[in-house]
């Protein structure tokens, strides 16, 4: 059924856990711990995401809240950090596009676009999530664990969901309906 560790799908290496590791989000329990998650390091961007986040963010900042908003006037939205362009985050911890609803965290970027005030959904990255893409000559998909993802991956048990089949909508955004139709042969 695969090979060991990997499996290419149309210049595309997947890891095998991408298949095998169980995961359902259970935003109620976690609280949207993977906008939170403490780190030096925020949601990787691309330049076309960063156009299209700047063109849009008259919209998103209308739901950010002040400490953020001032975050972004002071520093900007982004930053390169070891040549890769990524989010910044409010204190080395929340996105700057994180707001707050009942003590979860949510994307001001998302909430623009669900209301039909914004042309951009999100970052793939944020889309993606738990996948991240690296690359090595080509992209290679890997699921990212965080321990705050505990939860999603027992609701994932559950529900007997894999990391692919949670993001099937992203995966296909990003790659296209055939190629995820290619990545499910993989699995039968």
């Amino acid at each position: 059924m695969f090979e060991e560790n990997i499996n290419i799908v149309d210049n595309v290496i997947v890891r095998d856990e991408i298949f095998s590791q169980k995961f359902t989000c259970d935003l109620d329990k976690c609280k949207g711990a993977c906008c939170t998650v403490e780190s030096e390091f925020g949601a990787p961007l691309t330049e076309e995401e960063i156009l299209l986040i700047e063109e849009n963010y008259a919209e998103v900042e209308k739901y950010l809240p002040d400490e953020h908003k001032q975050e972004i006037n002071t520093n900007g939205f982004y930053e390169e950090k070891h040549g890769e362009l990524m989010v910044r985050s409010v204190n080395n911890k929340a996105c700057v596009f994180v707001y707050f609803e009942n003590e979860t965290a949510k994307c001001g970027i998302e909430k623009a676009y669900l209301e039909g005030k914004s042309s951009f959904e999100k970052p793939i990255s944020c889309h993606l999530f738990p996948i991240r893409i690296s690359d090595f000559g080509g992209d290679v998909l890997r699921y990212e664990k965080f321990l705050e993802c505990s939860y999603a991956e027992e609701k994932g048990k559950e529900e007997n969901k894999a990391v692919y089949e949670f993001c099937e909508e992203p995966l296909k955004k990003k790659y296209g309906v055939k190629w995820y139709s290619t990545l499910k042969e993989k699995v039968g």
